[in-house]
Formats: C-alpha cells, structure tokens, sequence
C-alpha cells in the first residue's frame, strides 16, 4: 500500500509518498520514509505525529493512501497569545467593551 509522510518547515514543506506492507504502523511509515535522516532535528519522542490532522500515535496502523504528518513544537502557546491580545485590547478600549450612553 502507498501512504505519505509530511513534514514542514517555514520556507519548506517535504511529502513523500512511502511503499509499506499492509499493517504497517505509522513509526515504521516515518523510518521507511528517510525524513529522519534529512531533518535530525525530528524526534519521535518528542515530535507529535498525526493522520491528516488528528492527533495519532506512533502504533496507530495505517491504511492505504493515509497521510502522516509530523509536528513542530510549537514557538508560543496560542492560549496565551489569545489572551495577551485581549488584555492589549481592553487597555485600549478596542473591540466590543461596554457601550458609553
């Protein structure tokens, strides 16, 4: 069966599509792939993985034409993001605060 490991970077995206036998699990998928050896920076350990964009482990088996998607960590929390941008904004009386009569 065909599936695809991705893998992205800022200025580059990488998907390659990888031959495995049915039953093959996603870990081996990545290992088959050689994304491993072109980016050292991915650890399986730390780096989450997921099929078209849900979450999954590392055993999940794949099926055909499944696409595996390595993670970055990510730079900033988007949580506190979000909530650093509503306290600039109530300081600044932007966006939707009480209405003045």
């Amino acid at each position: 069966m065909i599936v695809e490991v991705a893998y992205a970077l800022p200025n580059q995206q990488v998907i390659l599509p990888v031959k495995v036998p049915s039953g093959t699990n996603a870990e081996a998928a990545i290992h088959a792939s050689g994304l491993l050896a072109k980016f050292p920076e991915i650890d399986l350990a730390v780096n989450k993985i997921g099929i078209f964009g849900k979450l999954t482990k590392l055993e999940t088996e794949l099926r055909h034409l499944d696409r595996i998607e390595i993670y970055r960590p990510l730079i900033a929390d988007p949580k506190e993001v979000r909530r650093q941008r509503a306290a600039e904004g109530k300081v600044m009386k932007k966006g939707g605060g009480d209405i003045a009569e």
